[in-house]
């Protein structure tokens, strides 16, 4: 029996969440499975792999083939290279402690690398929403000026609209003031 490690898909449509398995290549990609590995969620940045690293290092040794996605994420989580170096201290290579030792520095500037994704990506989400927040106050003082501007207009028309009356009722006074005067004479 041939064994794969691969991804069963889970999840609902459009956001995909994949069980990392070993199965029989015969199976269906859903279907059944010798043992479930980890699981993979790529709708996270970074993409969340949970792995057991122990149990997918004892399928690679017995003969497991790993898909290309699967031997990316073995890739990413170390596992090939505790496999490559597990090797090298079989064949007399290289002791377990300075394979002990290379594999924890990959994965402390594996760690280090991760965060400082995590932190930049932090960052430019934060900056973002400055950015965003500059411009929708700018665009709410442009709104304030524009109505201030509009209300001072508004008030100046009505200014002018009731000085105009008051001039034309102060005109019609006087001409009705005069036209009496007018009227005792004759």
């Amino acid at each position: 029996m041939a064994v794969k490690i691969r991804l069963a898909r889970h999840g609902k449509k459009n956001y995909a969440f994949f069980h990392i398995v070993a199965a029989d290549t015969r199976a269906p990609r859903d279907g059944r499975f010798i043992e479930l590995l980890g699981t993979y969620n790529p709708n996270t940045n970074p993409a969340t792999i949970v792995l057991n690293d122990d149990r997918a290092l004892y399928w690679l040794n017995v003969g497991a083939q790993p898909s290309d996605t699967c031997r990316r994420i073995l890739s990413y989580k170390g596992i090939l290279l505790k496999k490559h170096l597990n090797g090298g201290v079989a064949k007399g290579a290289l002791t377990q402690e300075q394979a002990d030792a290379k594999f924890a520095a990959w994965v402390a500037e594996k760690e280090l690398k991760v965060s400082n994704k995590k932190s930049s990506l932090e960052q430019s989400a934060r900056a973002a929403k400055k950015a965003a927040l500059e411009v929708e106050s700018k665009v709410n003082a442009d709104r304030a000026a524009e109505i201030a501007k509009r209300k001072a207009e508004a008030e100046a028309a009505e200014a002018a609209a009731k000085a105009e009356a008051e001039a034309a009722a102060a005109a019609a006074e006087a001409e009705n003031t005069e036209a009496p005067a007018e009227n005792t004479e004759a």
